[in-house]
């Protein structure tokens, strides 16, 4: 028995081995999002510009109408995504950081795509609180089969936030696609809560994805000195943060909160020591049939891409000797897989 399962492992790593990297694109800024338009591909870069890079002659062309940022430590233009019926509506959304006086916080919108600009941005939903901080804004977004919108903001830094339900940082909302809020979200009518609150306790939520056939919606997002974790987002509940964790203060060795509390949910999978993720994405194509049924995101700190297969707690991790903070990571339906870098690169998975 021992040898058949010595036998598995070489073959399964000779399989993943055979992954390679194409460089795509270079010499962009810090590339946040990534979303597939046919055989074109847009981008955010996180000072602010929305770009399309066509994945066959690599010309890249700017794409007017972004809205203006908060491009300040962590912040700027974060995700993008089409809208599931994009053909006939054309909508964009981005998530990102905005001002507000003194203050500054992450909201969403969305534009008309006609040509190369993005027409009548419209801000749809702007997050709730009181934050003066440059980091921990998220965010990605998700929508579901009924074009419900998914969103995840961090908690600023201010870890109480997370569990504070009058505000929306540390928090995944739920919202209709023009921004309104759905009747059967959790906390409608609780005058203690935030109508758009999906689930809470999060903190810093930098990995976000729905999976159709399942209707399981994945989030990923960073501990402090390890607990980086992987959760299933149900409706309504808490996801621990700073009251459960598995990571550790960063200016002592001691745990931030315990490792589980009652009332709160556990992760799907932690990480100990942080990879810091970002971007998320669930592949169930058979072109590439070894990474079939995982969840790949970037890691920034600990700079790989990240393979973890949900069903069988197995965890690979790809091109680790690159040094690439990998930042976005995105599949189509043809089962292709993209991914960009901090480097202002986009790659491409080969055989």
């Amino acid at each position: 028995m021992k040898i058949l399962i010595i036998l598995l492992l070489t073959f399964s790593n000779i399989a993943f081995a055979k992954i390679k990297m194409e460089l795509i694109k270079d010499k962009l800024d810090v590339i946040w999002g990534l979303e597939f338009l046919g055989d074109k591909l847009l981008v955010t870069e996180i000072k602010g510009k929305i770009k399309l890079v066509d994945l066959k002659t690599k010309e890249v062309t700017l794409i007017d109408g972004a809205p203006e940022v908060f491009a300040k430590g962590q912040g700027g233009l974060l995700d993008i995504k089409k809208h599931p019926d994009f053909s006939k509506n054309r909508r964009i959304y981005l998530t990102y950081s905005k001002s507000l006086k003194d203050k500054n916080t992450t909201a969403l919108g969305f534009g008309i795509l006609e040509g190369n600009k993005l027409k009548d941005f419209k801000e749809i939903f702007a997050a709730k609180g009181d934050a003066d901080s440059q980091k921990h804004f998220g965010s990605r977004i998700a929508f579901d089969e009924n074009n419900k919108i998914f969103i995840c903001v961090g908690e600023r830094g201010t870890r109480d936030n997370a569990q504070d339900l009058t505000n929306n940082f540390g928090k995944i909302m739920r919202l209709n696609d023009d921004g309104s809020i759905p009747k059967d979200n959790p906390f409608v009518g609780d005058k203690k809560a935030l109508d758009s609150i999906w689930s809470y306790g999060h903190r810093n939520p930098q990995g976000l994805v729905y999976d159709l056939p399942s209707k399981t919606l994945y989030e990923m997002e960073h501990g402090p000195r390890g607990g980086d974790e992987i959760n299933i987002i149900e409706k309504g509940q808490n996801y621990g943060w700073p009251k459960a964790s598995y990571g550790k203060e960063y200016w002592n060795p001691f745990s931030v909160g315990d490792e589980k509390v009652k009332g709160t949910k556990q992760p799907l999978k932690y990480f100990t020591p942080s990879i810091a993720p970002s971007g998320l994405t669930y592949y169930k194509s058979d072109k590439f049939s070894e990474l079939k049924g995982s969840l790949i995101s970037g890691a920034l700190a600990l700079t790989h891409l990240n393979i973890y297969f949900p069903k069988t707690d197995k965890e690979i991790r790809l091109f680790k000797d690159k040094e690439m903070r990998i930042r976005a990571v995105s599949s189509n339906e043809a089962g292709d897989i993209y991914f960009s870098t901090d480097g202002g690169q986009i790659f491409k998975l080969i055989k």
